[in-house]
């Protein structure tokens, strides 16, 4: 499953992200994840967010160049190792994971060039793909709810997707 990552080209100097902040919090889009990349004078930052279409809207009126990509989005155990086993099945197969970063909890996105494929890879294995509709969703206290975590499991342990296991409004 993939969400939709929004990307902004900012200057790097204080304030310029705060802005932006301010902007997503009062148009109520809410930040689920973000990546701050300093390139020099400019930086990169990348937000998942609740609704990403919103999002681009807001940096459209404040006349930042602004994109979306699509990522790979998946929620992992919190477990030692878990990490180390993603990006393991990703190295094995030959999938560059140009980068990642962390979300809310233990939710990670991975920048791939198929996520088709990537998410294939990973549709039997112990994790839960996350999808748009599902960042859309408050948190239960920043984790999954035992229902849905042990339905993952019980779904990625008789070979169904585990992001198909979790209810959607499970989040």
């Amino acid at each position: 499953m993939s969400v939709m990552q929004v990307s902004v080209f900012l200057e790097s100097k204080p304030g310029h992200l705060r802005r932006v902040l301010d902007a997503f919090e009062a148009a109520g889009v809410s930040v689920r994840g973000y990546s701050a990349s300093d390139t020099g004078d400019y930086g990169i930052v990348r937000f998942v967010v609740d609704d990403p279409q919103g999002a681009l809207e807001v940096l459209r009126e404040q006349g930042a160049a602004a994109t979306t990509t699509e990522v790979l989005c998946v929620r992992l155990d919190d477990r030692p190792g878990e990490l180390a086993r993603v990006m393991g099945v990703m190295a094995d197969c030959g999938v560059n994971v140009a980068y990642s970063y962390s979300l809310i909890s233990t939710y990670i996105a991975l920048s791939v060039k198929d996520v088709a494929q990537a998410e294939a890879l990973l549709a039997h294995e112990p994790v839960e793909l996350v999808d748009q509709a599902m960042l859309a969703s408050p948190l239960a206290g920043g984790a999954a709810p035992a229902a849905a975590a042990d339905a993952a499991a019980a779904g990625a342990a008789s070979g169904e997707s585990a992001g198909a296991a979790a209810p959607a409004g499970g989040r």
